[in-house]
């Protein structure tokens, strides 16, 4: 299998660098005409992975939202995502883990082992206890074809206040962790396995030297702000490797499926014609 980098290149090129979520939060669950237990996820899931896995190129579960319902919820996750990868879509798992040691090596074999029902293709992953304590997963990664997402510049309020504190030598925790990026994907092309998560509603980031050779996941477009027209003027010459998030955007128009197509279909052709 070739690197991850490789094949969400291939898959930007092909299907657009639409990300779509599944994010079944019981308000959207409701909104869908669903209950708020096992039944009403599997539905939902169900539903967004036979509208949108054969047509975007990535498709990102949000885990807390199975992982809510238990053993059973996590049970559907693993059919979410084995069919999802099935349909042709890359998975990113949003689990956003981070700890140390043999902790973060469970974490990563979790995701990243091909033995494991959550195997997916990358994995969202905090380095807020040192960038250095991801190493488990950056191995584990590299060895089965994997990506990882670094959260460097996340879109909420709240994140200023570590990732833009500035260390003893001057330089700000998020350019930080954007130059371990770079770093990892020294030497990798079209685009490195390892990204960053950056977000689309905050504005000027000419400060930041975005151009870290993997792709940069944007939350942010749709519901929380941000339009497609905004990411050249946001990621500068960082945009072609730019794969914009939209969840409630895609996922209001269900339960019905060719709302949902067709809302992924408009979003995707938005973004295309935004980037060039």
């Amino acid at each position: 299998m070739s690197g991850f980098g490789a094949r969400l290149r291939r898959a930007m090129d092909e299907r657009g660098p639409l990300c779509v979520g599944i994010d079944p939060h019981a308000s959207l669950l409701a909104e869908w005409g669903l209950d708020d237990d096992v039944a009403g996820l599997e539905r939902f899931s169900r539903t967004v992975v036979e509208a949108v896995a054969d047509r975007v190129a990535v498709l990102k579960p949000q885990s807390a939202f199975f992982e809510r319902f238990g053993s059973r919820g996590v049970a559907v996750l693993e059919k979410s995502v084995a069919e999802a990868r099935a349909a042709g879509a890359l998975v990113l798992m949003d689990a956003k883990r981070g700890d140390i040691g043999s902790t973060m090596a469970a974490y990563a074999e979790a995701f990243l082992s091909p033995a494991s029902p959550l195997f997916s293709d990358a994995l969202t992953v905090s380095p807020y206890l040192g960038y250095g304590s991801l190493a488990p997963a950056v191995s584990l990664a590299r060895e089965n074809g994997c990506g990882l997402f670094v959260l460097a510049l996340t879109s909420n309020p709240e994140g200023g206040e570590v990732q833009r504190a500035v260390r003893a030598d001057g330089v700000d925790v998020a350019a930080t962790m954007l130059a371990h990026l770079r770093a990892e994907n020294a030497g990798e092309g079209p685009l490195g396995s390892f990204g960053a998560v950056v977000g689309a509603t905050l504005g000027d980031l000419s400060a930041y030297d975005l151009d870290m050779g993997g792709a940069l996941l944007a939350p942010g477009v749709g519901a929380q702000g941000a339009t497609a027209a905004d990411l050249p003027r946001v990621f500068g010459s960082a945009v072609s490797r730019v794969v914009p998030n939209v969840s409630r955007g895609v996922l209001r128009f269900g339960p019905d499926v060719r709302g949902l197509r067709e809302a992924a279909d408009r979003i995707s052709g938005e973004v295309r014609e935004a980037v060039g």
